[in-house]
Formats: C-alpha cells, structure tokens, sequence
C-alpha cells in the first residue's frame, strides 16, 4: 500500500499545530515516515501528553506517609494498608467514546481502568463509577444512558469485580457530551508488586492477550477533540471488549508476577503499542526494537501505521526475565491466550519499529512521553463573567413554598437525589463476597480477607458547585467524598481524580481548569489526602457548548477494623438525633433553587478547611468510640432529604422522625439549603454525653435535632410526611423515566 506523502497539512489533519510539526523536523533531522507521523500524533494528542494540564497537575500534593509510588511513576497509584498489603487504585474516563457508541465505549473504559490495575500485580477488588448525562426527557439521553450502564454492568459482572458504588447526575450542560468515569481498585501484596519500567539490555519483549485488529485506531486523538456532528462516523475509532478474555488475562498476568517472570509489564490502552513501548523504554532510560510482522493479527494486511495505533483490547505488552520466555508462553497456553516475541530491549534510547526487517519507525523514546519531550503548554486563563453575575443574585427572590411537603417530594423524586437503583440493580455488588455496605450508602466499604481491616470507597463531585466556583467548588468534591467515607467508618488516606473540562484553549475554560487545580491542592493538605494520579479530559463539549467543569474525586479510605463500618439509616426507634456542624440556609447552586427557578445560579457554598478537617476527625472518633449507631453526610437536598433518606434506607423497617429546628424568616433555606461540612449521627440517648465530650474536643458543634420514631417524618410545623410515600417518590423515580417501573 503506498503510504500518504508527509507534509504539515497531513500533520495538521492528525491534530498536529504548525509549531509541533516543525519541534518533530528538529528531532528526527528529517520528514517523518507516515508510521511515526501517527505515533508522535497519537503520542502528543492531550489524552496521552497531557500537554496542556501537566505543569499545573505537578502542582498537586503528590507525597504521603501512606504512598508507597508518587502520581505518575506507575499505572495507579499504589498506597500502603499495613500488614505487608497495599491499595492500587485509579479512576479515568471513557467520555467520548460512549458519546458515540455507549455500550462498547463504557465497556471498554471499565476494562481498560483494570488493567490498569492488575498490570501492578494487584487483583481488583471493587469498581466504582461516576456518571453525568443530559435530562432523561431526551430520547438520545435515555439511549445513551442505557447503553453506558449495560456496557458498565455487563463488563464487570463478566469479568468478576463488584461494582460497589458511583454516582449520577443528570444536567443540560451534559446533553451531547456525557461523562463517563471508571474507578477500579485492588489488592496486592508489596512483594509481588509489577513495574512498567525495563532496564535489561537484550530481554525478550512480548505481546500477550488478544489480537491486534483495526478497532480505536485514533482513539487517543478522537478523546482529543469536541464532540460534533461529524463524531458519529468515528465508531471505528471505539475499541470493543471482551471482559472473559480480561478475566484469563487477568489470571495470566497475576501468574507470571507471583513467579517473577517479568522484569516489567505494560497495558495497551490509549495509543496500543506505541504507548506502552514508549512509556515502558522512556522510564528504563533504554531502547526497544520491535518487528511487527511478528505481532499476532486478527485481520489481514494491516499496515504498521495501524499495528501501532490500534487500541485492540485484553492486550499487554511485558519483557520477560532472562530464559523465562517458555514458562510465559506455557502460562498463555494454559490460559488460551496469544503470547509471541516480538522484540528486544536495546542499549540506546530510540524506539526502533521494523515490519519484515524494513525500518518504519526510529524515534528516541523520552521524547514521546509526559515529563519528557512532548510540549507542555501554559495556556491564557479568563474569569468568566457568568460567575460576577451569579453571586450578584439575591436568593430571596426566591418564593416561600407554600406546601414544604411537595417540596420534599419533589427533590426527593429528582434524579440528581433519587434512587439509583435501577442502575445498581444491573450491577453485581456482591461477587466475591466482600460487599459490607451496599450501593446508595455515604460510601462503599469493602472487608480484606485475612485481616480486620476494610476500605472505604467514593466518588464525588457536584459539579454545579465547581461551575459556580471552581476553586471552592473543588474543595467540596474532596471535602464532601472524604466526609462520606468517615461517615462509612473509614479514614481518608488518598485520592485519585478524573478531570472533566472544555476546550483549554479557550480562556474562560482554562481559567475554571486551574481553580480547580488550586482548590483541589488546597483541601488534599487539609485532609492529608495526596493525589495518587488520575486522568484529564479536556473537550468535553458539544455544539451547545461545554459541559460544567467536573472534577471528580475517587477517595480511599482505611477501617483499622471492620467493626467500625457505618452506614446512613437509623436503627433503633427513640434514637437521638444530632447534627454535627451548624446550618445556615445556603441555597446557592442547590438542587431546591433548580427546582424552584429551573436554573443554576447563587454564590457557592463557602467552606472552612481547618473546620471540616475537625468536623471528619470528630465524627471518625465517634464512630470508633462504638456509640453510633447512624451516619449520613448532609449533601444535595440538604438537611430534610438527609433526614428522609435515614428512615427509608433501612433495609429491614422503615422509621419515622421527630425533628424541631429552631425557626427563622427562610425555613425552606434552612431545609432544603446545602451547606457544608454537616452530618446527621444517631445514638442512644443515654451516649449523648460521650458525643458532646468529643465535639467539645474538636471544637464541633453539636445540637440535638429529635428523635427515631415509628410515625411520619416531622418536622416543626412544615413537614409531616408519610415515610413509605416519600420513599416511593425516591424510589420510583429514574425507572419511571425509563419507561421500566420504579422497584419498592
């Protein structure tokens, strides 16, 4: 086949500037061939360079005592549990592929984040999901919706990992660009840790899993651009999965580690094998020679250009141990999987591609990948005039309900509050046993066989907040998702994030994407919770425009004994009923203004670090202390909703509450208002004075809201509302909407 004559327009069309075209002439001292054209495409597009994010993510807390590698050095981050174990984990999207084709593109995001996870010799545990779409009014939304959620529940209940937790939210700014998010994580023993760094000069460099076949060529410079109409005819750019044939490549991989049969172990995801040799060559500071006539196909006469850009799934790329080429490849046998030699470690630095001996590509490694030479831009930032406007608004505007029932109702059946359960009951949550608390809980909770300890698990981030203010905006999606996992009994150790934005090069973009940087940092030292790595998602945006900024926050938390798990819903009747924190009614960007107004608008929450670093520390040692019996994070809905949610998500019996706040102008602020750091703890009447000698501790306060009753919800004179009617508004909700009826 004659290859294309290399030019800067051809370069121009694989998404290449003038300026980077001309830095690629410079290294080569030559015009590129057609096959490394594609590879510095593939390798510069923002998916894999990072080239506008990396200068500001380096700002990022990146050190703890729990970290055993720093962001970036490896797959996923890796964080020490304690007895010889550690956690591997990670969140990255799947954004425009399922725009396009949402059962493969979801599918293939959750297949991708684990092997992400067992290429470091860990055995995933727990997936995770975070989720954004348009309103579900929308037919094409609906679609989209589904497609993503069987994609996601087919994938990980074939492959074998519970999906434990996410979550949803539905919004216009969503409406042609939905998100999609994958967070897997893992369990490995230190010892038995994989690097995806080689140093072994003459060591044989193997394929291993599936063949390579013209599926997601392009698919890292396809999540490099805007979503348009033109974006439908790029479906062959979204890989297919096969998660039955992770799963034996999964058993394959964690074999040949226990063994110590590799030196070092990379996945093929974004950009296949020109990443994977790329990254793996550029850590070791060595060369690679490959030849791809010996890569194992599943079509005929492809070409190097799309040997090395396939995204083809279920594909790792390892170099074996001196001599141990036979016992991989009987381990692949055994697993009936493809396993062939392909090339070697070299003592230079290039990355050298043959095809039947002819030299296509010789390129040096480190100038392919983030931290090396690929470019790193500090592009114009511009405060939007939006936010101005929005703080000037005066929410007492806003009409006093004249029915505070309906209100609770009505937030209670929005989507953004209601159940998700016709999701979750599409996902296995309780494969391999290790489930404690279930799906809709503040956070997941998974036992670790063997020991008395246990993870806490969340994904969080309200992205109204972040649009309203996205350096403070930030701060709530780490400070709510650490809240969450102390509610749940865990101590937030870590993070990972998944960082969905517009175009960078457009100022006002650029400007949320560095506040979001800054209030991200900000709270991770409050917390004490360093950022273990991530993903950027730049383009996020349609013909309407560009999606709320959306900074998702995959927090890990540690139980030092499973006694101490938590979950959100009262258990006993005569219970007292305290809030820790203080309410003061603050409306804006919440979902009671949405209801009320149809629109997204008001000052940001505000939010005091030091004070919610004491609030989660008080609330944690509660917990520990054994008297609680309840806890529930204050979030979207505010405090009524809260409260609703702890009589009806009992499981067993349904409960009722008698609640007296003291009652000011704006009683629907103070219910329905989202302020921060707030959480709703149940106890024993008679350990109210061991709660009060620990919030006097940390300077928290406290003040008794009522008690677990067998009746209705009350509250003051505004709400007496039947629970089993309000939980039915909850329940029914996203299954109506999807023509399926709600389960209650």
């Amino acid at each position: 086949m004659n290859e294309p004559i290399v030019n800067l327009n051809l370069a121009q069309e694989h998404g290449l500037s003038e300026e980077e075209y001309r830095k690629i002439l410079d290294i080569l001292g030559r015009t590129p061939t057609f096959t490394e054209l594609g590879i510095f495409s593939v390798m510069w597009s923002e998916h894999c360079s990072y080239k506008n994010s990396i200068a500001l993510l380096k700002t990022l807390p990146k050190k703890g005592q729990h970290l055993l590698v720093e962001a970036g050095e490896e797959n996923a981050g890796l964080v020490d549990i304690g007895d010889g174990l550690a956690v591997a984990f990670k969140i990255e999207s799947h954004n425009h592929p399922s725009a396009v084709e949402p059962y493969q593109g979801a599918a293939t995001g959750v297949g991708g984040i684990l092997r992400d996870i067992f290429t470091m010799g860990a055995r995933p545990i727990a997936a995770l999901n975070s989720l954004r779409f348009g309103s579900l009014k929308n037919a094409r939304v609906r679609y989209l919706f589904d497609g993503v959620v069987k994609g996601i529940g087919d994938y990980g209940n074939c492959f074998g990992v519970p999906t434990v937790g996410g979550e949803i939210y539905f919004d216009d700014s969503y409406q042609g660009n939905p998100l999609v998010n994958a967070m897997a994580v893992g369990i490995v023993k230190h010892d038995r840790v994989a690097t995806a760094t080689v140093k072994n000069t003459g060591a044989s460099v193997m394929i291993i899993g599936s063949s390579t076949g013209k599926d997601g060529i392009h698919g890292a410079t396809f999540a490099s651009e805007e979503i348009s109409e033109a974006s439908e005819e790029k479906r062959p750019q979204v890989q297919v999965g096969d998660p039955f044939t992770e799963k034996l490549l999964m058993e394959a991989t964690l074999e040949m580690i226990k063994n110590d049969l590799i030196v070092g172990i990379q996945d093929m995801g974004a950009a296949g094998i020109t990443c994977s040799t790329s990254e793996m060559t550029a850590k070791g500071g060595c060369g690679m020679e490959i030849e791809l006539a010996k890569v194992p196909l599943r079509e005929k006469n492809m070409t190097p250009y799309e040997i090395m850009l396939s995204e083809s799934q279920e594909r790792m790329l390892l170099v074996a141990q001196d001599g141990k080429e036979d016992e991989i490849n009987a381990i692949c046998e055994k697993w009936d999987l493809e396993s062939e030699i392909i090339g070697q470690v070299t003592s230079g630095k290039n990355i050298v591609v043959k095809n039947n001996g002819e030299t296509v590509a010789d390129i040096p490694a480190d100038v392919l990948v983030l931290g090396g030479g690929a470019p790193v831009y500090y592009r114009e930032t511009k405060k939007p005039d939006y936010i101005d406007a929005a703080e000037a608004f005066d929410v007492n505007t806003i009409p006093k309900p004249n029915d505070y029932n309906s209100v609770l109702v009505s937030l209670l059946s929005s989507p953004n509050i209601a159940s998700k359960e016709w999701v979750v009951q599409q996902y296995d949550h309780m494969v391999r046993s290790n489930t404690v608390n279930l799906p809709g809980s503040d956070a997941a909770v998974i036992r670790i066989k063997g020991i008395e300890k246990g993870l806490a698990l969340k994904t969080d981030c309200n992205s109204r907040f972040v649009y309203l203010n996205p350096r403070t905006g930030t701060q709530i999606a780490v400070a709510e998702s650490a809240r969450n996992v102390v509610c749940s009994g865990g101590k937030p150790v870590a993070i990972t994030n998944c960082l969905n934005f517009g175009n960078p090069y457009k100022p006002e973009i650029y400007w949320q994407f560095k506040e979001a940087i800054g209030g991200m940092s900000d709270a991770c030292l409050a917390l004490k919770t360093p950022v273990t790595g991530g993903n950027v998602s730049f383009y996020n945006e349609n013909p309407m425009g560009a999606v709320y900024p959306t900074p998702v926050i995959g927090m890990l938390g540690i139980l030092e004994n499973m006694n101490h798990a938590t979950t959100s819903f009262f258990k006993n009747e005569n219970d007292m009923i305290v809030l820790l924190g203080e309410n003061s009614g603050h409306v804006g960007g919440s979902e009671y203004l949405k209801l009320q107004l149809d629109k997204v608008t008001g000052a940001c929450p505000a939010l005091d670090l030091e004070f919610e670093a004491r609030l989660q520390d008080c609330c944690l040692e509660a917990i520990q202390n054994g008297f609680v019996n309840s806890a529930h994070d204050t979030s979207e809905g505010g405090l009524a909703v809260a409260l609703a949610e702890c009589c009806f998500l009992n499981p067993k019996d349904n409960f009722g509450a008698d609640i007296t706040i003291n009652e000011t102008d704006r009683m629907d602020f103070i219910l329905f208002g989202e302020d921060q750091s707030r959480v709703i703890v149940s106890l024993n009447s008679g350990d109210y004075g061991k709660l009060s000698s620990i919030t006097e501790k940390h300077k928290v306060p406290n003040s008794v809201l009522g008690t677990v009753t067998s009746g209705n919800l009350k509250i003051n004179a505004l709400i007496d509302s039947n629970v089993n009617q309000l939980e039915r508004a909850y329940r029914g909700s996203i299954g109506n909407e999807m023509d399926i009826e709600g389960n209650i």
